[in-house]
């Protein structure tokens, strides 16, 4: 099995913040993102980790952050080891696919939601309610069905445990109407632009997860963008509307923990092989499918 990269330690750097999956290492005027192979499951960090789950989050990132740049700028000032700053390149055998250097942005401090389909918090949130974050949609929609129109459904951004859903005149209240305006349209473009580039290789994607922050005044996409961690990729020609969907996602892990007698709480329990693989083997199909 390849070597798994839980966290990392470079001592002459200092110490990062270390979130579910990332180490970020504070650089100044930047910021170096390293995505690790830890994976998490109902918010909490398992013991396990997942083989090149870092490369992939990291390279799918990079292709999206690239097909978006028409449309909006985002922080990315390296993606080589190579053309890190020095100190860094005794490190590559370690950052190498996994880790981009980029700028510093203030992030906006709520998370931007497209949903193409209904699944997830969405589709239980219509079931209580007909209604999706403040959006009243259609009766008689089935779970996994394709919306009309793709909507915004953003939420507050939670340190720990999960995040709120919020309406978009709750968003405004936070961050003000012309941002919140700012933040719905672009988020909208990206997603439907994803969504085109996806289906034409056989990939819905149901739903994703946008940050964003302001550099020098201007708005960026920052963090990760349009991967298996932030977003739900479905097989178009499995799709069955009217159940849950097969993800090419960590749903093989959550599938799993779902049949032990675990609480979700922290410590996580260990995965065996076989379901770390599986897991492994998913990842490594949307990257090759996505980015071919």
């Amino acid at each position: 099995m390849k070597e798994i990269i839980l966290k990392t330690e470079m001592p002459d750097i200092g110490a990062p913040r270390r979130g579910k999956v990332r180490d970020i290492y504070d650089l100044g005027d930047y910021l170096l993102l390293i995505a690790t192979d830890r994976v998490s499951a109902f918010d909490v960090v398992l013991p396990n980790g997942i083989p090149d789950k870092g490369k992939t989050l990291t390279q799918i990132s990079i292709y999206w952050f690239k097909q978006m740049e028409s449309i909006i700028k985002n922080h990315i000032v390296a993606t080589e080891v190579k053309d890190f700053p020095e100190v860094l390149h005794k490190y590559k055998e370690m950052l190498e696919g996994r880790s981009m250097l980029v700028r510093k942005a203030k992030p906006m401090p709520v998370e931007c939601i497209v949903r193409g389909y209904l699944s997830g918090s969405g589709w239980k949130e219509y079931k209580e309610s007909g209604i999706v974050c403040g959006i009243k949609l259609p009766d008689g929609l089935v779970e996994s069905a394709k919306l009309n129109e793709p909507i915004f459904t953003p939420s507050t951004k939670a340190e720990e445990g999960h995040d709120i859903n919020i309406s978009f005149e709750e968003m405004k209240n936070i961050i003000g109407s012309e941002m919140a305006g700012k933040l719905m349209n672009v988020s909208l473009k990206v997603y439907k632009r994803a969504r085109d580039m996806a289906e034409k290789k056989g990939i819905i994607i149901a739903d994703t997860k946008f940050e964003f922050g302001i550099l020098n005044g201007e708005l960026i996409l920052i963090d990760e963008v349009l991967t298996p961690d932030s977003s739900r990729f479905w097989s178009l020609k499995d799709y069955t509307p009217g159940k849950g969907q097969d993800s090419y996602d960590k749903q093989i892990i959550r599938d799993y923990l779902l049949t032990l007698p675990w609480d979700k709480t922290p410590p996580g329990p260990s995965l065996p092989d076989e379901i770390i693989n599986k897991a492994a083997q998913r990842y490594k199909e949307i990257i090759d499918i996505l980015t071919r």
